[in-house]
């Protein structure tokens, strides 16, 4: 139902030619999936909460996240439904990078949803096996950045652009962009999966990390723009900018219900998916790097499960934090979740506005 309405009203809206107004539409996005969020949310979290789809905690980790199980989990659902109407309903559709980073987005949530349902529902606690999630996460990765690739048809659409540097690039080729986009799509997607732990740690730092990638969209996809500033030019890459404004919308509605305490958790459906369409519009648009400046909290909390494994397998059960991932060290260390949260969400604001930097600082 929703999804028709998405569609007829898109329909009516191209009629009066508002999809010229690619900013407009970004801010309009934002505020529907916002709506959605709202409206639908209770409804969501009662359904997960009657049919017991609760969050499952870990015995060994902090004793004060014992009170959270049975907390409803799954409530990533809540965040994709709202972006796929949102970008139905204000994205121009005949737009490739839009189908693209949504099929992506909605494939990822797809594996985090069998995930969490064999978990939850079917009381299996390894959920889909680790070798098969990461098989079907990265043939979707790979179909993406094999589509990408294929399509591009400027060499600047294959360059790794180096910030802080106007005329600094390096051409990777069709093969070298597409090895490239699959890392970052992939790993992007898992990075965000680990990071997303406590009350509200994950889709903050995604919201923010998206509203800038929105700016460096539809920069990109504006000649005047990316000649001046030495982005770049992607012909169509600025209605990634209304994806990301749904993106943010959707999520800073879903963080009204998961901020402390939380209502409901995204499990995996949702932290796989947003990790993904992170990637995916970087890997569009051509910042790369730049993801991983202002991603750095999803690059730390990754850094330091791999650091956390080697360690502990090459020392005889060392380990170098107290417990991995890096907000869990953190809260063992004496720091209250909200204070994790909170510090992490600060560094993340940081580092999204040295990210944007780049834009000038050249």
């Amino acid at each position: 139902m929703l999804l028709e309405l998405a569609l007829w009203l898109g329909q009516d809206i191209r009629t009066f030619n508002v999809l010229g107004y690619i900013t407009l539409r970004t801010v309009l996005a934002a505020l529907t999936a916002l709506i959605i969020s709202f409206v639908f949310g209770p409804s969501l979290i009662r359904w997960l909460a009657a049919k017991k789809i609760g969050q499952a905690v870990r015995d060994d980790g902090p004793k004060s996240h014992l009170t959270k199980a049975g907390t409803p989990t799954m409530g990533g659902a809540l965040i994709l439904i709202a972006i796929a109407v949102t970008t139905l309903l204000w994205g121009d559709l005949r737009n490739q990078y839009v189908w693209v980073t949504l099929l992506v987005t909605l494939g990822f949530g797809a594996v985090g949803w069998v995930d969490d349902w064999r978990k939850v529902v079917h009381r299996d606690p390894k959920g889909l096996p680790s070798r098969w999630k990461y098989l079907w996460t990265s043939l979707i990765a790979l179909a993406a950045a094999l589509f990408l690739g294929l399509t591009a048809h400027e060499p600047a659409q294959t360059e790794l652009i180096v910030p802080f540097f106007k005329a600094v690039s390096y051409p990777l080729g069709i093969y070298g962009f597409i090895a490239l986009s699959y890392f970052v799509i992939n790993g992007t997607s898992h990075a965000v999966n680990l990071t997303d732990g406590l009350d509200g740690l994950a889709i903050m730092p995604t919201v923010m990390v998206a509203g800038a990638l929105a700016i460096f969209a539809y920069v990109a996809g504006h000649a005047g723009f990316s000649k001046y500033l030495g982005v770049p030019y992607i012909n169509g890459a600025g209605e990634l900018a209304v994806f990301c404004g749904a993106l943010c919308g959707a999520g800073l509605g879903f963080l009204w219900f998961n901020a402390y305490p939380a209502e409901v958790f995204m499990g995996d459906v949702g932290a796989l998916a947003l990790g993904a369409a992170l990637g995916t519009v970087a890997v569009v648009v051509r910042q790369e790097i730049v993801l991983f400046i202002m991603g750095g909290l999803f690059v730390a909390e990754t850094m330091s499960v791999m650091a956390q494994v080697l360690y502990f397998k090459y020392s005889g059960g060392k380990r170098i934090f107290r417990m991995a991932p890096l907000h869990h060290h953190y809260e063992l260390g004496g720091w209250k979740e909200t204070q994790v949260v909170v510090r992490f969400w600060i560094i993340t604001i940081m580092l999204v506005l040295f990210g944007l930097s780049t834009l000038k600082l050249r």
